[in-house]
């Protein structure tokens, strides 16, 4: 099976920093493997829930902070104070800008359950970063959804090629809605959205994301591609994901995990655990299961030997009007 690539990138000759991939989508690719073997990409959300955009258009190497044209001694002691602060940082950039010489807007993310929001602001320099708070209490706050999608090409080529032409498409309602942005994990899954403030993470995003953006314009999640909600546990993102299948609830703050208790494993290599989640008709009670993959597979296209991978399953999901 071979999906033609989009057309090249732009040159980015005159710089020290690798192109853009170009080529085929052919089934050497990690991303098409995947999908002929139908990976699951329930429960591999990120685990943070706070997150640093930076504008930064040009070429991004591999570690893209510091390979790119941000200031390097900046982004060092940038990259210390999220570590400390728990902050995951990602470089955007306007889909098809990649060469543009302006670019100083950053925002402030928050994922968090009941602070959820995300504000932009400018800066004059990247030096500004390290005193500017993190706390949303500068900069304009978005009135939307805002779509971030991984197109970053130096880090996986599947995030590039697949990538690459959903950004360009995505029909969201204002420019500002959606960026290219570096490594969201997960390379496999390409192509890769987060969208924001949730941090609702989503893979294998078919077409021009058109149902994705759909979904959350009605303040839903689109079920069929979602991986998770980033900052839940693996055990939680699994079972709400397990709750929505089971009883249509869609809505972004629908069924918020309350409780998580491992259980007694069945099995070597097998995890069980129980989770509770709320609703308003009574306590949702899920228990679900983590399984090792049967076979070593390569996770991403450049990945020197095949790895394994755990699954996840629903084995039961039980209301409980009264409490428990």
């Amino acid at each position: 099976m071979t999906i033609a690539a989009p057309p090249p990138p732009d040159d980015v000759s005159g710089t020290d920093l690798p192109a853009p991939p170009t080529g085929r989508l052919d089934e050497t690719r990690c991303s098409v493997r995947a999908l002929q073997r139908g990976d699951s990409g329930v429960a591999t959300a990120s685990p943070v829930h706070r997150w640093l955009l930076i504008e930064q258009p040009g070429p991004w190497g591999r570690d893209a902070l510091l390979q790119s044209r941000f200031d390097a001694g900046v982004a060092r002691r940038l990259a210390q104070r999220a570590l400390e602060e728990d902050v995951r940082i990602l470089l955007v950039r306007r889909p098809g800008d990649r060469l543009r010489d302006s670019g100083q807007r950053w925002a402030y993310a928050d994922g968090r359950p009941g602070r959820e929001g995300l504000w932009w602001a400018v800066r004059s320099a990247d030096s500004d970063l390290l005193t500017a708070p993190w706390d949303g209490s500068v900069g304009e706050p978005a009135g939307r959804p805002t779509y971030l999608v991984c197109t970053h090409g130096g880090h996986d080529a599947c995030c590039a090629l697949r990538g690459r032409p959903l950004a360009r498409a995505m029909p969201a309602s204002g420019p500002a809605d959606v960026w290219e942005c570096s490594h969201l994990g997960g390379d496999r899954f390409a192509a890769n959205v987060v969208v924001l403030p949730h941090g609702f993470y989503y893979g294998q995003v078919p077409g021009d994301g058109g149902l994705v953006v759909a979904a959350h314009e009605r303040n839903q999640v689109a079920l069929a591609w979602l991986r998770g909600r980033a900052g839940l546990s693996a055990p939680a993102q699994a079972a709400q994901h397990g709750a929505r299948e089971e009883l249509g609830r869609l809505g972004v703050d629908d069924l918020a995990p309350v409780a998580t208790t491992r259980l007694p494993d069945p099995a070597p290599g097998v995890e069980r655990w129980e989770v509770t989640l709320a609703d308003p008709e009574g306590p949702v009670i899920v228990v679900v299961e983590s399984r090792p993959s049967p076979e070593a597979v390569h996770l991403t296209c450049s990945a020197a030997r095949p790895g394994r991978v755990r699954t996840w399953h629903r084995l039961s999901v039980t209301r409980t009007p009264t409490g428990r």
